[in-house]
Protein backbone atom coordinates (compact mmCIF):
# COMPACT_ATOMS: atom_id res chain seq x y z
CA UNK A 1 0.00 0.00 0.00
CA UNK A 2 3.14 2.53 0.75
CA UNK A 3 3.63 2.22 -3.38
CA UNK A 4 0.42 2.95 -4.49
CA UNK A 5 0.70 6.26 -2.38
CA UNK A 6 3.79 6.85 -3.56
CA UNK A 7 2.78 6.84 -7.20
CA UNK A 8 -0.41 8.82 -6.35
CA UNK A 9 1.64 11.57 -5.29
CA UNK A 10 4.19 11.98 -7.88
CA UNK A 11 0.93 12.13 -10.47
CA UNK A 12 -0.56 15.19 -8.35
CA UNK A 13 2.97 16.64 -8.19
CA UNK A 14 3.55 16.54 -12.55
CA UNK A 15 -0.37 18.05 -13.24
CA UNK A 16 0.12 20.99 -10.39
CA UNK A 17 2.96 22.52 -13.08
CA UNK A 18 0.68 22.21 -16.02
CA UNK A 19 -2.32 23.81 -13.98
CA UNK A 20 -0.33 27.05 -13.50
CA UNK A 21 1.12 26.89 -17.16
CA UNK A 22 -1.98 27.14 -18.64
CA UNK A 23 -3.70 29.22 -16.56
CA UNK A 24 -1.43 32.63 -16.27
CA UNK A 25 -1.11 34.77 -19.34
CA UNK A 26 0.87 37.94 -19.84
CA UNK A 27 -0.50 40.68 -22.41
CA UNK A 28 2.22 42.44 -24.22
CA UNK A 29 2.66 46.35 -23.52
CA UNK A 30 2.97 48.81 -26.29
CA UNK A 31 6.26 50.50 -25.44
CA UNK A 32 6.19 54.00 -27.78
CA UNK A 33 9.82 54.69 -28.66
CA UNK A 34 11.36 57.86 -27.37
CA UNK A 35 12.34 60.29 -29.77
CA UNK A 36 16.29 61.40 -28.91
CA UNK A 37 16.16 64.80 -28.75
CA UNK A 38 19.73 66.13 -29.81
CA UNK A 39 21.27 68.28 -32.17
CA UNK A 40 22.61 65.33 -34.51
CA UNK A 41 19.44 63.14 -34.35
CA UNK A 42 17.36 66.51 -34.96
CA UNK A 43 20.13 67.14 -38.06
CA UNK A 44 19.45 63.75 -39.48
CA UNK A 45 15.23 63.93 -39.49
CA UNK A 46 16.33 67.35 -41.08
CA UNK A 47 18.08 65.49 -44.20
CA UNK A 48 15.12 62.57 -44.17
CA UNK A 49 12.42 65.08 -44.54
CA UNK A 50 14.72 66.97 -47.19
CA UNK A 51 14.88 64.07 -49.11
CA UNK A 52 11.21 63.14 -49.09
CA UNK A 53 10.40 66.54 -50.10
CA UNK A 54 12.70 66.66 -53.19
CA UNK A 55 11.79 63.62 -54.14
CA UNK A 56 8.04 64.12 -54.19
CA UNK A 57 8.95 67.54 -55.92
CA UNK A 58 5.69 68.89 -54.68
CA UNK A 59 4.44 69.98 -51.59
CA UNK A 60 3.38 67.44 -49.03
CA UNK A 61 1.81 67.30 -45.89
CA UNK A 62 3.42 66.12 -42.14
CA UNK A 63 1.45 62.98 -42.24
CA UNK A 64 2.72 62.36 -45.94
CA UNK A 65 6.53 63.85 -45.64
CA UNK A 66 6.48 61.16 -42.49
CA UNK A 67 5.44 57.93 -44.66
CA UNK A 68 7.92 58.98 -47.23
CA UNK A 69 10.69 59.30 -44.93
CA UNK A 70 9.29 56.45 -42.69
CA UNK A 71 9.92 58.64 -39.75
CA UNK A 72 7.21 59.53 -36.95
CA UNK A 73 5.11 62.54 -37.02
CA UNK A 74 6.82 63.90 -34.14
CA UNK A 75 10.86 63.29 -35.80
CA UNK A 76 8.92 65.08 -38.84
CA UNK A 77 8.07 68.04 -37.20
CA UNK A 78 11.38 68.28 -35.48
CA UNK A 79 13.09 68.21 -39.33
CA UNK A 80 10.98 70.81 -40.28
CA UNK A 81 11.72 73.08 -37.11
CA UNK A 82 15.61 72.77 -38.44
CA UNK A 83 15.08 73.31 -42.33
CA UNK A 84 12.15 76.56 -41.70
CA UNK A 85 15.04 78.08 -39.47
CA UNK A 86 17.66 77.39 -41.97
CA UNK A 87 15.08 79.09 -44.66
CA UNK A 88 15.00 75.80 -46.57
CA UNK A 89 11.05 75.80 -46.27
CA UNK A 90 7.73 77.16 -47.28
CA UNK A 91 4.19 77.20 -46.01
CA UNK A 92 1.85 76.62 -48.59
CA UNK A 93 -2.29 76.37 -48.48
CA UNK A 94 -3.66 73.25 -46.83
CA UNK A 95 -1.21 72.64 -44.47
CA UNK A 96 1.38 71.51 -46.75
CA UNK A 97 4.98 72.17 -46.94
CA UNK A 98 7.57 72.37 -49.94
CA UNK A 99 11.04 73.36 -50.83
CA UNK A 100 11.97 76.75 -50.98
Amino acid sequence: MAEKKATAKKATETKAPAAKKSTTTKKAAAVKEAVAVNAENIGFKAGDVYQALAAANKALSVEEIAKAATISAEETLLGLGWLFKEGKLVSTEGNKVALA
